[in-house]
């Protein structure tokens, strides 16, 4: 009998592989090839050291989809979202989604909204800041007025983008502070910051730190009126980034969007409760008249006119497509059934946390699915303590400080996502009861602190 020998291919278990029995480089280019497969067992092996996305409690941003999305979205990686000449149907799929957005945020048709897509809804405050500068920069210059010195008007409940867009576009931030047992914003505070240069005021729908809603019908009366009164035109952008694909759902009656004439411009993410992976984000506003035509380029690019209004240029066209297939896939009654289950999973994790010992509610999920609690009163441990531990079974739930004036509260906040069952809750929940145990009866010698804090997202 003749036998042959088998090649090493044949043999060599993936582990075993010659191109695995030493490192390889990490931040220089390797001389050589090496095996698709090897290359993908690598870098695999290396995201095990990542935390599991579906226990992730801390992140705002989609971890789960449909695999016919999924598909949808392998499907068109490969297509440039800016090259609309030669991808005209995804920017046909773009400008749909724009129309179901604007009329989900109930604009006016006669008035002719507008909106663009977004890396995510970072890029979309950049845009929406930007216009809110150039048309306040417009007035000005027509009265023959200072032009120096803008600003804008905002709670210190306000995502870190907008920091980051007064000061790449130097207009002075005017934060209102937290207050111990309030953290939204409230109109006598904003009509108290706003004067001739400020060129908007942000409201926000569904704050990071415990996903509560700024009072924005409250606080647009106060500023139509005192506009009215003093002569100035200050406008209000609404930061739903969370709670635009979730207050129309939930709440339909509650007016926060373009029902209220003097709220110009909205932008939201679809990669949070839009339900798409990361990352997309919209910024509409609600006509033509309030995105400056200056701020829109019309470029020639492989052989069509192509106007955009972006601070990126070249991005896959997929995340356009995984937001149209949910809008189409879902409708009114899937988001409105989605967003329910959440909030009833939240409402019931926040009210079990709160039968829990030593924890008290700063918010309960009721707005949108996330809430944050803090400890009743000084224990051998803190909030940080507890995510550290819950962190060893899996789960991250971030803790940290709350901003300026509410600085000494610690707090712990769960972001409630599609994907995140009841029973997954009830699972949490006994986790927390078993680290809140194993920490009363033997406290830490030291207590973690907000040095050790989770940022916040």
């Amino acid at each position: 009998m003749v036998k042959r020998f088998a090649k090493d291919s044949d043999i060599t278990p993936a582990y075993g592989s010659r191109t695995m029995d030493h490192p390889i480089p990490k931040y220089r280019l390797p001389d050589g090839e090496m095996p698709a497969q090897t290359a993908y067992q690598l870098i695999h092996d290396e995201l095990m050291l990542d935390g599991n996305a579906r226990l992730n409690l801390a992140t705002f941003v989609t971890t789960w989809m449909e695999p016919e999305a999924e598909k949808l979205m392998a499907e068109t990686f490969d297509k440039n979202m800016i090259d609309k000449d030669e991808y005209p149907q995804t920017a046909e799929i773009e400008t749909r989604c724009v129309n179901m957005l604007s009329r989900l945020f109930n604009a006016n048709p006669e008035e002719k909204p507008v909106g663009v897509s977004a890396i995510g809804s970072s890029e979309a405050v950049m845009l929406a800041g930007m216009a809110l500068k150039w048309r306040w920069r417009k007035r000005r210059q027509n009265k023959g007025l200072s032009t120096e010195k803008p600003n804008l008007v905002m709670g210190r409940n306000v995502q870190v983008v907008w920091e980051k867009f007064c000061r790449y576009w130097e207009v002075e931030p005017r934060y209102i502070p937290m207050q111990d047992d309030r953290y939204t914003l409230t109109a006598d505070e904003v009509l108290a910051m706003v004067d001739e240069n400020s060129i908007g005021v942000v409201a926000v729908l569904g704050t990071t730190f415990t996903g509560e809603f700024d009072p924005v019908k409250e606080i647009h009366d106060a500023l139509v009126a005192h506009n009215q009164h003093s002569g100035l035109q200050v406008p209000i952008h609404v930061d739903a980034a969370s709670g635009g694909f979730v207050a129309p759902f939930l709440q339909p009656d509650l007016h926060w969007d373009f029902r209220l004439p003097n709220v110009v411009s909205i932008n939201t993410s679809g990669h949070k409760y839009g339900l798409v992976y990361p990352g997309v984000g919209w910024a509409l506003w609600r006509g033509e008249e309030h995105l400056p035509d200056d701020l829109v380029f019309h470029v020639n690019y492989l052989g069509g006119d192509m106007p955009t209004f972006t601070l990126n240029f070249s991005r896959p066209g997929n995340q356009i497509v995984g937001q149209y297939y949910n809008l189409l896939r879902l409708g009114r009654e899937g988001y409105t059934r989605i967003m329910s289950n959440l909030r009833d999973t939240a409402l019931w994790l926040s009210g079990e946390m709160a039968k829990t010992g030593p924890f008290s509610l700063l918010s309960d999920g009721s707005a949108i699915p996330v809430f944050a609690v803090r400890l009743k009163k000084a224990k051998s441990y803190s909030v940080f303590d507890v995510s550290e531990r819950l962190r060893i079974r899996g789960w991250q739930v971030p803790a940290y400080t709350l901003p300026e004036n509410a600085g000494g509260i610690a707090v712990l906040r769960l972001v409630i996502r599609e994907g995140f069952s009841r029973d997954m809750a009830g699972l949490l929940l006994q986790d927390i009861k078993n680290v809140i145990a194993e920490l009363e009866a033997a406290p830490p010698a030291t207590q973690k602190s907000a040095d050790q804090r989770f940022h916040h997202n």
